[in-house]
């Protein structure tokens, strides 16, 4: 990636560093963090073409995820993780789930994290027996409060968008929903609690 940074700190450690510095490094990172649904638009488009095996290639899974939830009234935040709950996958085909939790969750309720963060085993229960795995691994979750809206999520948003048939929003689409949900962090140890 190219560095766009027109001012760089001096310090070669951080035992080194000033005041002055960290304020260029923050004004930095916020100028960086507005482009996340930019990036994250691109990392999507790494998901367009990959089918592994599947009827739709993951993008049109996560876009017909998504465009679901939409049609079905959801919120922003709970479109923009139906959209992003698989964009894990080219980089940890086997903790996709995590991938894609760590990068929602400071932006998006605890809810919702937890939603994208168990949609994995959640999922499970629809194939899991197919390949000598237990499909019933999320009842170790049952009586938890975000079982039952992973459980929805699932049975009706998730394992139903495999639809070559079904005509999904183009990514294009749900940009501006990104905007709005990637622009302010709800928690994060780099931005300071409000007083």
């Amino acid at each position: 990636m190219q560095d766009i940074t027109p001012h760089r700190a001096r310090f070669r450690a951080m035992t080194e560093s000033t005041s002055e510095e960290w304020q260029m490094i923050g004004g930095e990172l916020d100028r960086f963090a507005k482009r996340l649904p930019e990036r994250l638009i691109a990392h999507l488009e790494l998901l367009r073409g990959d089918y592994g095996g599947f009827p739709v290639d993951r993008l049109e899974h996560c876009l017909q995820t998504a465009t679901r939830a939409l049609q079905a009234g959801r919120d922003d935040e709970y479109v923009a993780c139906a959209l992003l709950h698989d964009i894990g996958d080219t980089l940890g085909p086997h903790n996709h789930a995590d991938i894609a939790a760590v990068i929602v969750q400071p932006y998006v309720s605890e809810e919702n994290h937890w939603m994208v963060a168990h949609h994995g085993i959640f999922q499970g229960y629809y194939f899991f027996h197919h390949l000598g795995l237990d499909r019933d691994m999320r009842e170790k979750f049952r009586g938890h409060p975000h079982f039952e809206k992973t459980e929805e999520f699932c049975r009706v948003f998730d394992q139903v968008a495999f639809d070559p048939a079904f005509r999904s929003m183009p990514l294009e689409a749900f940009e501006p929903l990104l905007h709005r949900v990637f622009t302010v962090p709800r928690a994060s140890i780099y931005v300071p609690k409000a007083a």
